[in-house]
């Protein structure tokens, strides 16, 4: 009896929480459900990253625009990279409006001359790197049939989503060991789940840096790195919208992932993905041929 006031309070105070203005996010109340909100210590936020400096690539949209505004009062110095310079500065304009300190530079990740640009760079800054915040991505979804031509699809996913993050992370390790520095890398449950058809560009290459970053962790952890990986569903960004189908599923909103990668900024946590994943990814151990014939039958109903 000593335990249900308390109990039913924090019930109570939880499901205000929910539903409350600023944090709801927007959402429908299905995708309350599947995806709770995250309590970010602002506190605590800015008490680890005072002095730090924040490197987000693909900052020019999305999450990672989302990310450089949450983290404006925090006193970091943010390096916001991405190919849009306009976008770069607005940006930048913002953060610095709400008392931050940014730094932005322009560069295509695929390109090989802007990355050689970028790392020297980030390798001449006097303070260093301490997060380094892997977000740039392309999303891509085509039948293998329309790709037969198409070669340069898998070689420009390939760049972006696994050589660029790889490269820039070879460049800034020996950095990193030495302030003891944090990566994250956003990456997509699909890597965590049965190939799906359509998709193959898109998840041989998220699945080869999730592989590569997985099989890498564990050195780093011992040289005082930490390695998060952040595995995210439905995203409500601009690369989802040419995938007409998607528009009016349950999608986060980019301010929600933005509060998941801040947290993970101070708790070093190694990885996040949704709380309804797990049943997903047995299902594709425990049914793999339940979930090839459905694959099939969908793709029987609609046009390749």
């Amino acid at each position: 009896s000593f335990y249900f006031p308390a109990l039913l309070s924090d019930l109570l105070a939880n499901l205000a929480y929910l539903f409350r203005g600023p944090m709801s996010d927007n959402y429908s109340i299905l995708e309350h459900f599947l995806f709770p909100p995250k309590r970010l210590n602002i506190n605590r936020l800015c008490l680890k990253l005072k002095g730090k400096t924040i490197l987000i690539t693909g900052a020019s949209f999305g999450i990672g625009e989302e990310l450089a505004r949450m983290l404006a009062p925090t006193c970091a110095h943010l390096i916001l990279v991405g190919r849009t310079t306009e976008k770069l500065e607005a940006v930048q304009a913002e953060v610095e409006k709400l008392g931050g300190k940014a730094s932005i530079f322009t560069a295509d990740l695929r390109d090989a001359d802007a990355m050689a640009q970028l790392i020297a760079f980030l390798q001449a800054l006097p303070d260093g790197i301490d997060i380094f915040v892997s977000n740039a991505g392309k999303s891509i979804r085509r039948s293998i049939f329309d790709s037969l031509d198409r070669l340069h699809d898998f070689e420009r996913t390939m760049a972006l989503n696994y050589h660029a993050p790889v490269q820039l992370c070879l460049a800034l390790i020996p950095m990193l060991a030495q302030r003891k520095g944090q990566i994250i890398n956003i990456s997509a449950i699909n890597v965590l789940l049965a190939p799906a058809p359509k998709w193959a560009a898109y998840q041989a290459s998220k699945t080869a840096f999730d592989q590569w970053f997985r099989s890498a962790s564990p050195e780093l952890n011992v040289k005082g790195i930490a390695t998060s990986s952040i595995y995210l569903p439905l995203v409500k960004t601009r690369m989802m919208e040419p995938t007409e189908s998607y528009r009016n599923m349950p999608a986060m909103r980019t301010s929600h992932v933005a509060r998941i990668i801040c947290k993970f900024m101070y708790t070093r946590r190694a990885k996040h993905k949704p709380w309804w994943l797990i049943f997903m990814e047995l299902g594709g151990v425990l049914f793999p041929s339940l979930w090839t014939w459905i694959s099939r039958r969908n793709l029987k109903r609609s046009p390749i």
